[in-house]
């Protein structure tokens, strides 16, 4: 399961209810958790989810007035369960809602977890709640687990327990600022890391006409932030976003002009696709020069015969093969080369190691650039154990 943001709509009236939605809506919210009689008007609003304790939802909550949330005593053994006799009794994605009072609450949520694809978790009167007993308990489950909240400080810390964090929010709000700034948290809950390396440039050699791929995307890209493209798993270069300013072209911040058509591209989940694999819709991993990573939506792919170039470039990188052995000898070093294809084109640049970007038209042979060195290795895209040699 994925990670998920919802708003909570299940008091008041609608006319108070309705703008609140319609930010949830715009901020990009991925569910609202409504009245049954709410489901139809939730959807006239626009293309969103809806979560209710009525079959008629997108996903069916049980818990309400039931045993999750304290109206009806909790069962001696969860075979006994009526919200789990519910929750057998129907088809389709279903959640289970709980009021997170002491360890009992605790332990009914970890076991109605196994019969359920959200477990939607919040404190007596709203309070916040220690989620690390949760979190360790269903970290292995293909479950979501999402945490009531109602500020942007109370998501920050949801999302971040144990490091990993919930999966998601449920926001208890009535204030259209506290949904934007739990949204702006998300989205950056959910950005990752890349350890970048300085590689050094050794060859850059015009190497006749080919396939280039524009990779455009449904996001604006700014300095320093691009994509990681290689013509090996083993090692991508950060290839800076068209986001700057030229002579020759306006900016075009959404694109990255990413090369060959054979070329590798990170993509979430720590996979690569190929170049050519790509196309509208497909999620993409945009990356600034700090290594932070954020997911991008590709909105097209261009492709076009365009005069290339070939640009290598080399890393000294540490290994460590005796991991037993005394800290103060040496570890080896093995020199590695890595390579891409890119357009002869002065508005495509890499990145230095200060952000800075610098076009391939005045790149040299020892200038330093920011490269991703991975362990090279893939199957479908996925990391494999096994020798792989690629030139």
């Amino acid at each position: 399961m994925g990670d998920e943001l919802w708003f909570k709509a299940l008091d008041g009236d609608w006319s108070e209810k309705k703008e609140l939605v319609t930010r949830a809506l715009e901020d990009g919210y991925d569910v609202v958790f409504c009245k049954p009689s709410w489901i139809e008007k939730v959807k006239e609003l626009g293309d969103i989810k809806t979560a209710s304790n009525s079959p008629e939802a997108d996903i069916t909550v049980f818990g309400i007035e039931g045993e999750g949330d304290r109206s009806i005593e909790k069962p001696g053994e969860i075979s006994e369960s009526q919200d789990l006799e519910e929750i057998e009794g129907t088809q389709g994605d279903k959640a289970e809602y709980v009021v997170i009072g002491g360890k009992e609450d605790e332990e009914f949520a970890t076991e109605i977890a196994e019969h359920v694809d959200y477990l939607v978790v919040r404190g007596m009167d709203w309070e916040i709640i220690p989620l690390e007993n949760l979190i360790a308990s269903l970290q292995s489950k293909d479950i979501t687990l999402l945490s009531g909240v109602c500020s942007a400080e109370e998501a920050e810390t949801a999302l971040t327990t144990l490091e990993t964090g919930s999966d998601g929010v449920l926001v208890d709000t009535k204030d259209v600022n506290t949904l934007d700034s739990v949204a702006d948290v998300f989205t950056r809950s959910k950005e990752t890391r890349v350890e970048l390396s300085e590689v050094e440039v050794t060859e850059i050699k015009e190497v006749g006409m080919g396939d280039r791929v524009c990779v455009d995307t449904s996001n604006l890209m700014k300095k320093g932030e691009g994509m990681l493209v290689g013509s090996g798993s083993n090692g991508l270069f950060l290839v800076h976003s068209e986001s700057i300013q030229s002579p020759y072209a306006d900016p075009r911040p959404f694109r990255v002009n990413a090369g060959g058509v054979h070329s590798y591209i990170k993509v979430p989940e720590d996979k690569t696709k190929y170049l050519s694999e790509l196309e509208a819709g497909n999620p993409i991993n945009i990356t600034d020069y700090k290594g932070k990573t954020k997911k991008g939506i590709i909105g097209r792919i261009k492709i076009e015969k365009r005069p290339m170039i070939l640009i290598k470039a080399k890393t000294t990188q540490k290994t460590n093969k005796n991991k037993n052995k005394n800290k103060k000898e040496k570890e080896p070093e093995t020199e590695r080369t890595i390579k891409i294809v890119l357009q002869n084109a002065e508005t495509i640049r890499l990145v230095k190691p200060n952000g800075e970007p610098i076009s391939v038209h005045e790149l040299q042979e020892g200038d330093k650039v920011l490269a991703y060195l991975g362990e090279g290795g893939r199957h479908f895209g996925k990391k494999v154990k096994e020798q792989i040699i690629e030139k």
